[in-house]
């Protein structure tokens, strides 16, 4: 399996990434744990999950995934080997949230919660890549599109989630973080406040992104 490097960190991941959306969904704990054994038995050490899975989401079943993942994990007794991506949910995702109040967005409390809560699911004390899953505002992701103008919204400001992000990675409780499905302005937004502020430095940020349509 060939390996390839994070940009701007020093993680080492498989071409093939193991997705788990639909775990606890479409298919069962034991399932579960056979892909993950047949994947990492032909070298793929690249795990992604979320805390809002599985697909479709439904506040009954969030978490389920994480939770297959963690069992799993305690079963096979080994983690240093593995890269283990998680994503925490903004307040868009709420209504699908029930291990939390996710209503506040992408604040600091919510991050704490919301790691604090993968963590134990996951049952491990830290994850290699932790990301936004979308944004908080109002904005063209999972094909959304169409509307004219931008809401004034009561939402936390991307400072603010980076702030709470690089908290959590001086506890140790996550190596690098990023962002998902974002826009092309929200990842400059993100690059450029992360620079200026000096979080780069500051939480080792990495810079992992992924913005809407990119399937590479």
């Amino acid at each position: 399996m060939e390996q390839r490097t994070i940009p701007h960190t020093n993680i080492q991941v498989s071409k093939i990434c193991l997705g788990s959306m639909n775990w606890g969904q479409q298919n069962t704990e034991t399932q579960a744990h056979e892909q993950l054994d047949y994947a990492t038995s032909n070298d793929i050490n690249f795990i992604d999950t979320a805390e809002v899975y599985p697909i479709p989401p439904t506040a009954e079943l969030q978490g389920t995934t994480e939770r297959f993942i963690g069992t799993w994990l305690k079963k096979r007794g080994k983690r240093d080997d593995l890269v283990i991506a998680t994503k925490i949910g903004s307040h868009f995702q709420s209504s699908y949230i029930a291990t939390r109040d996710a209503r506040n967005g992408l604040t600091r409390e919510n991050i704490l919660q919301a790691i604090d809560g993968s963590l134990e699911r996951l049952q491990t004390d830290y994850v290699d890549l932790y990301q936004v899953h979308v944004p908080d505002r109002t904005a063209n992701y999972f094909g959304i599109r169409g509307f004219e103008q931008l809401k004034e919204e009561d939402v936390p400001s991307i400072e603010e989630t980076l702030s709470g992000l690089a908290e959590i990675v001086q506890s140790g409780k996550v190596r690098h973080i990023g962002i998902s499905n974002e826009t092309p302005w929200g990842t400059m937004e993100y690059l450029r406040i992360s620079k200026k502020k000096g979080i780069s430095t500051y939480c080792d940020y990495s810079k992992p992104i992924q913005p809407d349509q990119s399937y590479i």
